[in-house]
């Protein structure tokens, strides 16, 4: 196939796409009363906001963002969060695992991470705002149990999720009935992959924090990762900071997101390298996945993302 047609093929898939995040997004609007977007200013929810905001036009998006916030992130992302809340006039709810250390009802982990401490917060604050929906930036390519999830996926009264307990989804046909108590989560970009989301940051020349591209930092290496130091800890003995070309293909908690060698510092550069990388984002760089085999399983099914 010749460039001019895959790049037309490309284009059209994209388009297609996005036409069904956004039908997701507008069936959501009309079945949900009370909706929250989880929005940390990575990559997949930056691109969710924006298709909020193609989907709704002129109207605002009928829903608040909600960042369920470690403590742990990476400066640069919060310093995005904030900028792009503020220029797009979004709503924006923090919920700061933090507060939940403070009053006791969570305590740190002998690791030092705080992704897994995530659920209970994001939990009790869908209970505390009487959310019936919550939209997330999941994707079937990333991991193992993400690719059981329906793109409307029920959660009980105790926010746990079942994946046997799926309804079936044929003809863009959503199912959003539920309980009283009971939440759905809604993934409008389930279908795509992280090519697919780069592309479409592409045409639509999206804003993203800047560590998704090539800079200098001090790393130090762990279980064979490349992490940074921060207010989360590290390195420890042993572990030698060396300063290192590098990216980052997802963002999270500081204490196990792991950088990725790389020289791609613009979008075209990151597209070139995904198209020949064997690795999802997370297989690469996210520590808290290899907790066990089923980590992130276990994690869905006590109402993690």
């Amino acid at each position: 196939m010749s460039a001019p047609a895959t790049t037309r093929a490309a284009t059209a898939t994209i388009a297609a796409l996005e036409a069904e995040a956004i039908h997701v997004l507008r069936e959501a609007a009309g079945e949900f009363d009370r909706i929250a977007l989880l929005f940390s200013g990575g990559k997949d929810s930056t691109v969710l906001v924006h298709l909020a905001v193609r989907a709704f036009a002129p109207a605002p998006p009928p829903m608040e963002l909600l960042h369920v916030d470690t403590g742990h992130n990476f400066p640069e992302v919060l310093v995005f969060r904030d900028d792009l809340v503020k220029r797009l006039g979004l709503r924006l709810r923090v919920a700061a695992v933090q507060d939940w250390i403070d009053r006791g009802q969570l305590q740190e982990r002998p690791d030092g991470m705080r992704n897994p401490l995530q659920t209970v917060p994001l939990l009790e604050t869908i209970a505390e705002q009487r959310y019936d929906a919550v939209i997330g930036g999941g994707r079937r390519d990333e991991e193992r149990a993400r690719a059981k999830e329906r793109v409307f996926s029920i959660r009980d009264a105790f926010g746990q999720w079942d994946p046997k307990r799926q309804r079936v989804e044929l003809w863009n046909l959503y199912n959003g009935m539920h309980r009283p108590g009971e939440h759905v989560r809604v993934f409008p970009i389930s279908n795509w992959t992280e090519l697919d989301v780069w592309r479409y940051i592409a045409q639509h020349d999206i804003e993203l924090p800047s560590l998704y591209f090539a800079h200098s930092r001090k790393v130090f290496q762990r279980d064979g990762m490349l992490l940074t130091s921060g207010p989360w800890g590290g390195p420890r003995t042993g572990e030698e900071v060396v300063e290192r070309v590098v990216r980052y293909r997802t963002v999270g908690d500081g204490t196990c997101t792991g950088a990725v060698e790389s020289n791609a510092a613009t979008v075209a550069d990151i597209i070139d390298e995904i198209t020949t990388s064997r690795l999802t984002e997370r297989g690469a760089s996210r520590a808290d996945d290899r907790l066990s085999e089923a980590a992130m399983e276990d994690r869905k099914r006590e109402g993690y993302f």
